[in-house]
């Protein structure tokens, strides 16, 4: 879908690299190792996108360190547009919504870190029916063509400390049932 309206393969990388989870940084060589493409092509485009205010960088070392502009006007629409690409918002939608007392909602694994994927990885906190999750992650699934992986715990095991378990890999707060009520 995204491809369509955005010609360039290394641009959608990196969109999707630091405007799926705004604090992801990286660096031209780092980008370069990971996306499998020339330097030139990705300091291009994220020279194209540091002009037009989208990236912010700064020097560590010798580094150029890039990330978000996450203060850009467009930054939200272009994370919401993002997050429809890969089908996140179509798994709230048919998945969580319905499951019923869901607590919170974490995107964990290769899509936190900005890296597309074909497997989302969600952190799922609530007291709800397995059973039913497995058959709505079942159809959310052929609604994507993603495979779903996720963790689930119950609220009364979960608690902010376990939150340091995941915290040497990135995660993104998806849904706060404390936000939305």
């Amino acid at each position: 879908m995204i491809e369509t309206l955005i010609s360039s393969k290394t641009r959608i990388k990196l969109l999707m690299k630091f405007f799926i989870n705004s604090n992801t940084t990286s660096y031209l060589r780092g980008l370069q190792q990971e996306f499998g493409e020339s330097s030139n092509a990705i300091r291009v485009e994220l020279n194209r996108l540091e002009k037009a205010g989208m990236l912010c960088s700064e020097t560590v070392g010798n580094k150029k360190m890039f990330r978000a502009n996450d203060q850009h006007p467009l930054f939200g629409e272009i994370h919401n547009i993002l997050l429809k690409q890969i089908g996140i918002d179509r798994v709230v939608e048919q998945v969580i919504r319905r499951l019923g007392n869901v607590e919170r909602v974490y995107l964990i694994g290769d899509f936190s870190k900005g890296i597309d994927s074909t497997i989302i990885d969600l952190l799922i906190i609530g007291t709800i029916d397995r059973s039913y999750l497995l058959s709505l992650v079942e159809k959310a699934e052929k609604m994507i063509n993603r495979k779903i992986r996720y963790l689930l715990y119950e609220a009364e095991e979960f608690s902010e400390i376990m939150l340091d378990r995941f915290k040497p890999e990135p995660m993104l707060l998806y849904f706060d049932k404390v936000k939305t009520s």
